[in-house]
């Protein structure tokens, strides 16, 4: 059976745009010889929909799309994940469903029985999960349906199942030859070597293929990388689509060609994503154009990077805002960065708006000694020049923070914190030093000072990091035990850090979430961002 996977890439609630996508590409696939044309779980609607899903008009809408569909279907079957009603009257009344189009008809629908409440993922929100999984019996060929985390509760992969029942199980009690999988599995760090592994081991303990598509692009925060796959009934992989890329597979079950992969680096997989996850952010958004502060810095310069990468040096805007404490380094790195990238960048400094602040707030800095108010107030100027070239120009404003300083609130409200998108929030610094060394793994583009300097914000004289936080490799690891593996004190402590720091940093990150609340979003990439899928109260008395 010759099997299309259309991995593409969604709009949430663009139904003329995702419409038109699915349509040429079906036509190219049956074109090309396709019996059979798969398309990602909820593609119609853009996956995750959220609240809109609460909408009537958004649901109209979908219903519609789906309508359309059927008319341009022919006598190639198509599946694609869709939005449909729950006309039984009891549960939630709508469902995640992978339709079956053929000839102008809804010929099969089967409803998504996972459904998954975790981390990013609200499921249970807004679809009741399907009572029943039947199989779809096509071309004497009697297959099975699922929608992605239908396939991600095999007993025999995974230590603890996360649900009472398995839906392939399901299938294979009623003779299933074949399975198919539609999916928007987003990507964190290595997710791809997961999924692979995950489904090489159903098809192999299954002793039947199993052919998933997976959905591309950038929606909000989440990325998803496509890297769709098919493994025959021995578990071997026979195809791979293309990674952070629009692609489309043609899948023969029968092939007798298998597959190898060569994984990129992390660094490699990670940069592409953040690329992604930016331009599709900034032009599903409408926009085209960003702006940002170059500061002479590791985390700035990273950004303008991924920036160019994703949107071109034509639409990436740099401003250098330098103080009293900027120093002569950090400018001319910033100036050699703008260079090298071809981006046009402007220099702006601030120290005349700053004299004028402090002078009308005299009443109340005078006779005091100068703190993070003064501090603070050379990052609000920077957020506030930033924010009135977005408004004049309409280029959207990318803040440059990283993921350990988010953590602990080494970030300044209205300030650096300023803009429309957080690019490496869900880096850490350790991370953000190896993907800038990994940058320039042929040629010096981030400027080897901007790498190797102690870092600063440079808002006092002879400021550093270090002066109010640890080391980062040692404050990144007790961030990685806390906030992404929820370990306790106790257990940190055990890993060889002085009690004292752990609980001192412990504090700084719960103390801030309120900081973190009013933050950009940001792309996640790994497997606890801060975010929505961290949700963690503001106003609350428990101490670590």
């Amino acid at each position: 059976m010759k099997i299309a996977c259309l991995q593409l890439n969604a709009t949430v609630g663009d139904f003329r745009g995702n419409l038109c996508r699915l349509s040429a590409a079906y036509k190219r696939a049956v074109e090309k010889g396709a019996e059979l044309v798969l398309a990602p779980e909820l593609f119609l609607v853009g996956y995750p929909p959220r609240d809109l899903l609460s909408q009537r008009g958004f649901l109209q809408a979908s219903d519609a799309a789906s309508a359309e569909v059927a008319r341009f279907v022919g006598d190639v079957p198509l599946i694609v994940g869709v939005v449909s009603r729950n006309s039984s009257g009891q549960g939630k009344a709508l469902y995640n469903s992978a339709a079956v189009y053929q000839s102008g008809q809804t010929t099969h629908l089967t409803h998504k029985s996972l459904l998954p409440t975790y981390d990013v993922f609200d499921e249970h929100r807004y679809f009741e999960p399907a009572v029943e999984n039947r199989i779809w019996s096509w071309a004497g060929k009697r297959i099975g349906i699922t929608v992605c985390e239908d396939i991600w509760n095999d007993a025999d992969f995974w230590p603890e199942q996360l649900y009472r029942h398995d839906p392939i199980k399901e299938l294979m009690q009623q003779g299933c030859e074949v399975i198919l999988n539609l999916s928007a599995s987003p990507w964190q760090v290595g997710k791809e070597r997961l999924r692979h592994d995950m489904l090489a081991k159903v098809a192999s303990s299954e002793k039947i293929p199993v052919i998933q598509v997976n959905a591309v692009g950038g929606n909000d925060e989440l990325v998803f990388d496509g890297q769709s796959m098919a493994f025959n009934s021995q578990g071997q992989l026979i195809a791979v689509g293309r990674s952070f890329e629009e692609d489309s597979l043609l899948v023969d079950t029968e092939t007798l060609l298998i597959e190898t992969i060569h994984w990129p680096s992390e660094p490699a997989h990670t940069f592409a994503a953040l690329s992604l996850g930016l331009k599709d952010y900034v032009e599903k958004c409408g926009f085209k154009q960003v702006v940002l502060g170059l500061s002479g810095g590791i985390d700035s310069a990273l950004t303008a990077v991924i920036a160019v990468d994703a949107l071109g040096p034509e639409n990436v805007l740099g401003i250098l805002m330098p103080s009293r404490f900027s120093s002569a380094g950090s400018l001319c790195d910033a100036e050699q960065l703008a260079l090298t990238l071809e981006i046009e960048y402007k220099t702006l400094p601030i120290e005349a708006p700053y004299q004028s602040i402090v002078s009308h707030l005299d009443s109340f800095l005078s006779g005091t000694k100068p703190d993070q108010t003064e501090e603070n107030l050379q990052s609000r100027i920077r957020g506030l020049t930033l924010m009135a070239i977005s408004n004049k120009t309409g280029r959207l404003v990318l803040t440059t923070g990283n993921k350990s300083e988010l953590a602990v609130g080494y970030c300044t409200l209205y300030g650096d914190m300023c803009g429309a998108l957080a690019v490496i929030s869900d880096l850490s610094k350790t991370k953000v030093y190896e993907m800038s060394r990994w940058v320039n793994r042929r040629i010096k583009i981030i400027p080897e000072n901007s790498i190797t300097k102690a870092p600063s914000a440079e808002l006092r004289d002879n400021q550093t990091d270090q002066d109010s936080l640890p080391p980062y490799e040692v404050l990144d690891a007790i961030l990685e035990a806390y906030v992404v593996r929820g370990q306790s004190v106790e257990e940190i402590v055990a890993q060889g850090f002085t009690e004292s720091l752990v609980r001192d940093i412990l504090r700084k990150v719960d103390i801030n979430e309120y900081k973190r609340r009013q933050a950009a979003p940001g792309i996640k990439i790994s497997s606890k961002a801060f975010g929505f899928g961290r949700r963690m109260p503001i106003a609350q008395n428990f101490k670590v």
